[in-house]
């Protein structure tokens, strides 16, 4: 098991950027597949993005493919998430979320997860 914390939401502009990290602490994360999910009010959870263990390959969903980057830095164990031309539809809690191995894109992939930093988009 991994812990993991994410941190860089904030309010931002319609059209303007942000960078989520998600550090992690705990045996072997450079192991871990990571995935980004993004939870709005009312909304089940959501897959963003994920990437592999050495940030060798990275998945988006359709609706940020273009816009969103995920990458990550095993010296540092951390996992960014860059997000560029945000829209009114990208706000929510940001989560990322840990595996032992490989890609994931559904919720019960996976097995870590940390609490979640909101992002506001304003207009």
């Amino acid at each position: 098991q991994v812990q993991l914390v994410e941190s860089g939401g904030g309010l931002v502009q319609a059209g303007g950027s942000l960078r989520l990290s998600c550090a992690a602490s705990g045996r072997a994360f450079s192991n871990y597949g990571v995935g980004w999910f993004r939870q709005a009010p009312g909304k089940e959870r959501e897959f963003v993005a994920t990437i592999s263990w050495n940030g060798g390959v990275t998945e988006y969903a359709d609706y940020v493919k273009g816009r969103f980057t995920c990458s990550r830095d095993n010296a540092r164990n951390t996992v960014y998430l860059q997000m560029s031309s945000l829209k009114p539809d990208d706000p929510a809690v940001y989560y990322c979320a840990a595996r032992p191995s490989g890609l994931g894109y559904r919720v019960t992939d996976f097995g870590s997860w940390g609490q979640g930093t909101r992002v506001t988009v304003s207009s």
